[in-house]
C-alpha cells in the first residue's frame, strides 16, 4: 500500500513537538520528556535518520534520480521540503533541489517522485542554504 511520505513525518513531527508529560508543573519549573505511553507512539514512528536520510529517489520507472540529502522543518513545525541531491559523484558536482515532501510516495521500500527524471530535477533551480546573520 503506497503511503505518502509527507504524512507519516507530519505525523510523527505532531507526535514528537504536540507530546505532554503526565507529571503536574510547579509554577517556575520546566518538565521535559513525554510520558511513557507517547513513548510508544513515537516509537512506532520513522526515523528520518534511519529511514529517509541518505536514501535513494526513484523515478516511476525504478530509476534512482536522487538521494535524501535533508528534511526542511518549516517554522510552523512541519516537515515542508526534502532536499534531494542529484548527480554528481562523491558530492561533488552534485546540484540539490528543493521537493515538497507531499510529492513523495512510498512504494514498498523506495521513495518515489512520480514524474521526475534526473534531467528535469537537474533543470530545477539549485537549493543553498541560507547564511547565519
Amino acid at each position: 500500500m503506497k503511503r505518502s511520505v509527507a504524512a507519516i513525518l507530519l505525523c510523527s513531527l505532531a507526535l514528537g513537538v504536540t507530546a505532554r508529560t503526565a507529571h503536574a508543573q510547579a509554577a517556575g519549573s520546566v518538565t521535559l520528556g513525554i510520558a511513557g505511553d507517547e513513548l510508544k507512539i513515537v516509537a512506532l514512528g520513522w526515523s528520518a535518520k534511519r529511514q529517509i536520510l541518505g536514501k535513494s529517489v526513484h523515478n516511476d520507472d525504478g530509476k534512482k534520480i536522487g538521494s535524501i540529502d535533508d528534511l526542511i522543518v518549516a517554522p510552523d513545525r512541519s516537515i515542508s521540503y526534502a532536499i534531494i541531491g542529484v548527480g554528481g559523484f562523491l558530492g561533488l558536482r552534485k546540484h540539490d533541489v528543493a521537493i515538497p515532501v507531499s510529492q513523495l510516495k512510498r512504494d514498498g521500500h523506495k521513495l518515489v517522485l512520480p514524474g521526475a527524471t534526473k534531467d528535469a530535477l537537474k533543470a530545477l533551480p539549485e537549493f543553498h542554504y541560507a547564511k547565519p546573520a
